[in-house]
């Protein structure tokens, strides 16, 4: 199994994002929910981001590898994702943002999350079980 290792390393960089979000509202005095500092809200939508398509992704990619999709299409699958989320993480927590670089980081996602989604469904479409 090729999916928990790409797991491990989202888990690391969820626990980096987190600690950073949570020093930036410890250092503007926000507990909790939205504030009007730009730095603070950029960094928990990096955050809600990540928390919000990662997970799906690697169950996708899991799920995939679970039904014998090749591993070097994994490796494809979960460098792309991380490339993507990283590309995105930058570009949203920019105060003056390149756009092309959340474009691209939202891209990689929904392509990762699409082929893996198509994968799962041909496997079953070939296997004569649809």
């Amino acid at each position: 199994m090729l999916t928990p290792f790409y797991g491990a390393l989202f888990a690391l960089i969820l626990i980096g994002l987190s600690v950073r979000t949570l020093r930036l509202r410890r250092h503007y005095g926000v507990p909790i929910g939205p504030s009007r500092e730009p730095v603070l809200e950029r960094a928990t939508r990096v955050h809600a981001n990540f928390c919000e398509y990662v997970p799906l992704s690697l169950i996708c990619m899991a799920l995939l590898e679970m039904l014998s999709g090749p591993g070097w299409w994994i490796h494809v699958l979960g460098l792309s994702l991380l490339a993507g989320r990283a590309a995105h993480a930058y570009g949203v927590s920019q105060l003056e943002e390149d756009y092309r670089y959340r474009v691209f980081g939202m891209a990689a996602t929904f392509t990762v999350l699409s082929l893996s989604a198509f994968g799962i469904l041909g496997i079953y479409a070939t296997a004569g079980v649809l």
